[in-house]
């Protein structure tokens, strides 16, 4: 049996919003709620006096406030500001919160490119396909850093293919993973690249593209293979109308 957690019980008349989600808090454990959830987006614009006196004048937390105050005042580092707001709520176990506290040190660690990657990669992750594709665009549009090796890019751009593979655009996905391929040279994003050319192209085109290299047309024997393998794997069989149909009614969700 799970032990109880008492929370607070004061709850904000008037909600902190945080605009760049539209997410509205009304209580300290959703503050903490959200800080566990989102380390990647904490930063000056939640991390700020504005939240000190909401904290203090909506939930009447004045300690809270007050040390919250101080640590800017002194320009303390964000996960100290995290930290600090974790510790003096009791919804995370001390375990947890070193497991936090590690996290946020990674992510210290880690220059700004390398922390937006983890940013768009935690999108992915959450199903965020959208938000998460102009996070991973904004990495590779942008002068790339040398120091990180262009490997880091290529697998910025299998991303990229992922997250529009996952929203059926294969058209999109090949082209990203075609990218991957070569920077990276690796087989994963090679026969990611040729599934998508599979799902998009006609009949006639995927062949004509087989025809240019012998790798393709071994890749396409073993991409035949493993689908034929998951079809019979699975428990039905889904015909093309009602794949387009799926794919039509998905492309309409914001």
């Amino acid at each position: 049996m799970g032990s109880l957690i008492l929370c607070h019980k004061k709850k904000a008349k008037h909600p902190y919003e945080i605009s760049r989600i539209h997410m509205h808090i009304y209580t300290i454990e959703e503050l903490c709620y959200y800080f566990c959830n989102n380390l990647y987006l904490v930063d000056c614009t939640i991390i700020n006096h504005q939240l000190c006196d909401w904290i203090d004048e909506e939930l009447d937390l004045y300690e809270l406030a007050a040390e919250l105050r101080n640590l800017l005042e002194q320009n303390a580092s964000n996960e100290q500001f995290i930290l600090t707001v974790l510790s003096y709520d009791s919804i995370y176990s001390a375990a947890e919160i070193t497991k936090i506290h590690n996290v946020l040190e990674r992510l210290k660690n880690q220059n700004e490119v390398e922390r937006e990657k983890y940013k768009a990669d935690n999108l992915l992750n959450s199903d965020e396909y959208s938000s998460a594709i102009l996070v991973y665009q904004s990495i590779v549009n942008k002068e790339w850093d040398e120091s990180i090796g262009k490997e880091f890019y290529g697998r910025v751009y299998g991303c990229l293919g992922a997250a529009y593979g996952r929203m059926f655009l294969y058209e999109e996905a090949a082209r990203m993973y075609e990218k991957a391929v070569e920077i990276c040279k690796e087989e994963k994003y090679m026969k990611a690249f040729h599934y998508c050319c599979y799902r998009y192209m006609t009949e006639t085109e995927y062949t004509k593209m087989l025809s240019k290299d012998p790798i393709y047309l071994a890749l396409n024997t073993e991409l035949k293979e493993e689908i034929n393998l998951a079809n019979e794997k699975a428990d039905f069989n889904i015909s093309d109308e009602c794949f387009e149909q799926w794919k039509k009614e998905y492309r309409k969700i914001d």
